[in-house]
């Protein structure tokens, strides 16, 4: 009720309440009233709930990537869920935090998740820096999900491997890459 009723105290006292679910709502409460702040994120992104955790994340991803707080440690999180929504979150940052193209790559093609390695590919593809692109044709060679989320990711794109993955891709055995790729393509 504190975000809805503009009682910043109240929802301040709940950001350090025992239950994990009330801490979580007190960050989506303090956002709401513009009270969040970067100390508010920094606290909750070493919560030791994974819930807490992934809401703070969540906030972050509508903070500039320039601005406190990282979301770098985040993305080695030992929980695959909140790498997964930290490389999502590191992807929306406008502009991008300083590291997270290099951090995303690792993830996009080494991490043990599919999911984390889909998000990360597609992270890549939003911030659309060069420095991505070899990540993103590599996972063009990973399960389908991710090489799907990869023909996506390159279309801020453009060069001769592009338009061969894209090639490549319109022959892939899952029809959801092949229609993806001549999207693309089009």
């Amino acid at each position: 009720m504190a975000g809805h009723s503009g009682d910043v105290d109240a929802a301040r006292a709940a950001a350090v309440d025992p239950d994990p679910a009330v801490r979580a709502t007190a960050l989506g409460a303090l956002e709401r009233l513009a009270a969040l702040t970067p100390a508010d994120l920094e606290a909750a992104l070493d919560d030791a709930s994974s819930r807490v955790r992934q809401r703070a994340i969540e906030a972050c991803a509508r903070w500039p990537g320039d601005a406190a707080p990282s979301l770098l440690r985040t993305l080695d999180d030992p929980d695959a869920s909140i790498v997964e929504v930290a490389a999502w979150a590191s992807g929306e940052r406008e502009p991008p935090e300083p590291g997270a193209v290099d951090a995303l790559a690792r993830l996009a093609t080494g991490h043990e998740d599919a999911l984390v390695r889909e998000a990360a590919v597609a992270a890549l593809g939003a911030i659309g820096d060069e420095a991505g692109r070899p990540a993103i044709l590599t996972a063009l060679s990973d399960k389908a999900t991710v090489r799907r989320r990869a023909v996506l990711a390159l279309a801020p794109f453009e060069g001769a491997d592009v338009d061969a993955a894209l090639a490549a891709a319109r022959d892939d055995r899952d029809w959801q890459v092949r229609q993806a790729a001549e999207d693309l393509s089009d």
